[in-house]
Formats: C-alpha cells, structure tokens, sequence
C-alpha cells in the first residue's frame, strides 16, 4: 500500500520545528533495565514546555497553516501543544474537550491562550462537536494523527532514536491516534529495518489494535482506562492506512501494569509520567518472556497528571 509518510519530510522537518522539542533525552535506564529484564532505553519527551511530545507536530502544524484562527479537539496535551504553537505565531485557537479532561491539561490549555470549551462525554465526543464548531464558523479543523504535520513532527523522534549506536530489537511506542507511532515507525522503518515496531494500547481502549488486527474500522461506544492520552474509541482511517505497513505487532495493556509500570519508571528513573507515557514499560511486564534480554526502547510521552492523580497512582 502506497503511503503518504516518508523519511525525507521528516529530515526536512528536522530543521523548521522549534528546537525547544527537539533532541529530548534518549538513555538505558540500568536500574530499571534490572528490574524488568531487558535493556531498557527511554527516550524522554516530558522536558519541555508542555511537558508532551506533541509540540514538535503541533509547531510544524501551525508554521504550515496560514489561518488567524484553528479549532482542534484535545485530551489535553495535542491542545496545550497547539495552544504553544498558536500563541507564538498570533493565531487565535479554540479546543474542545470533554466535560471530564483532566483538569490540569484544561488549565494550561487555558493559560496558553486557548479558548476552551467543554463539551461531550468522551474525546471524540468532542471531536464532533469541535468539527462542527469549525465549520459553523468557516474555520480550519486541525486534526492530530490525520493532518500530516502532526505525523512528520513526532517523526522526528524517530529520526533522534537511529542515533543510537547500539542495535534496537524492539522499540514499543504508545498508540492513540497513531501520530506518535506512524511518524516514529516511519523514519525507523526506513533506517533500522531490523527494529521491531510494536504499538501498545491499553486494552480499555482497544480500537486502533483491533481495527488493525481485523482489517476494518471498529468502533467503542466507551472507554474504561486511566490513559485518556491515548483513550480513542473512534479510529482515523487515515492513520490505520499509513499504520498498516509500519507496525509489526499490536500488545494490549492491562490498568495495573500500567499503574505498575508508573511506579517502576518514578522509583528507577526519576520520573512523574502519565499512564499513556508507560504503557511501553507495561508490555513489557505482561510479556517478560518476549522481551527478556533484548534491547527495548520505549517513549515516554508525556507527564502532565495532577496532584491528586500523582498522589494516587504513585503511592508505593
């Protein structure tokens, strides 16, 4: 199937997107690589402005969009991304929500300029209701996973982890809309081909996976999972079309491994990471014999949790 990513357009990214996303913090975490039985590199994106990976698509997104004004839906970090970008540049930005995101990514998006607006039970809830909002008022709709910056943008990610000069037998990468995966299997797939693409998704939000597994688009009516970064029940077509070449296999997480999984990176790595940035450590306890002495890298997406929810999901 003819794809519409490439390698190049992720180089040439390389060079426009704000350094202040770019070249995050890529290692072998040793005390956690003893903990779980593998060697284990972390490729940090949480130390930055919106503490998320999505600013490098965002930026790329909004230097292309010639509009004084955009309208996206958000769980909160492609908004808060947006919310940076648009600032920046003058652009004036509406997100819609659901009426249950999490609070401190609505704050920020808030603080970063951004009109927000509450509104559906769900994410993609508020998807449509943001598309709607978009064309009642002659406005571009920009989607993260379809709109093709977003995908280029985290793709530079791929291109920071082929510098590292040991070989990857895997490289498990958190899977919602598929912008993450998609960019990142991109330009790995074109330069380490021996590198295992695995896409991870919590199994309370399985849609991507299973719509990968069968073939076609399926559905949820909900999602039950404490990673509402990549809680999608509503797969884009177009992401399942340019993941359906790109990925090697597809591992379903369960909420106490992630929990697990959380706790593991914070007492080994020092790091406060949402349930959507652990999910690859996850696979990885659920699938120890997969995994066992290999090299496996992960992306720690994202680290935006409040007080109550580190107070919570951090406890030892």
């Amino acid at each position: 199937m003819a794809t519409r990513l490439n390698a190049q357009d992720i180089l040439t990214a390389n060079e426009a997107i704000d350094p202040v996303f770019l070249n995050s913090p890529q290692y072998v975490c040793e005390p956690l690589s003893d903990e779980i039985g593998c060697r284990t590199i972390l490729k940090v994106e949480t130390q930055n402005p919106i503490r998320c990976f999505k600013g490098r698509g965002a930026d790329l997104l909004c230097a292309n969009a010639d509009a004084d004004e955009l309208v996206c839906a958000s769980a909160g970090n492609f908004g808060q991304a947006v919310a940076y970008a648009c600032r920046k540049r003058g652009i004036g930005l509406t997100i819609l929500a659901a009426e249950n995101a999490n609070p401190l990514k609505v704050e920020r998006m808030r603080k970063l300029g951004a009109n927000v607006i509450l509104n559906g039970r769900d994410f993609d809830t508020a998807k449509l209701h943001a598309r709607a909002f978009a064309e009642d008022r002659g406005v571009r709709f920009v989607e993260d996973g379809f709109d093709v910056e977003t995908v280029i943008g985290a793709g530079t990610i791929g291109l920071e982890l082929s510098c590292v000069t040991e070989p990857i037998d895997f490289l498990l990468v958190p899977l919602g809309n598929g912008a993450l995966f998609n960019g990142v299997s991109t330009y790995v797939k074109a330069t380490r081909p021996e590198t295992k693409m695995i896409a991870v998704q919590a199994n309370g939000a399985p849609a991507m996976i299973e719509s990968w597994r069968t073939g076609h688009l399926i559905e949820h009516e909900s999602v039950d999972t404490i990673a509402d970064g990549i809680g999608v029940r509503v797969p884009i077509q177009q992401a399942l079309d340019d993941m359906d070449a790109l990925i090697d296999e597809g591992i379903l997480v369960e909420e106490r491994s992630i929990l697990n999984a959380m706790k593991m990176l914070h007492r080994h790595a020092g790091m406060v990471v949402e349930p959507a940035g652990a999910v690859g450590i996850s696979a990885v306890l659920e699938n120890r014999e997969v995994f066992a002495g290999k090299t496996v890298a992960t992306i720690v997406c994202g680290s935006n949790l409040t007080k109550e929810q580190m107070t919570n999901w951090l406890r030892y």
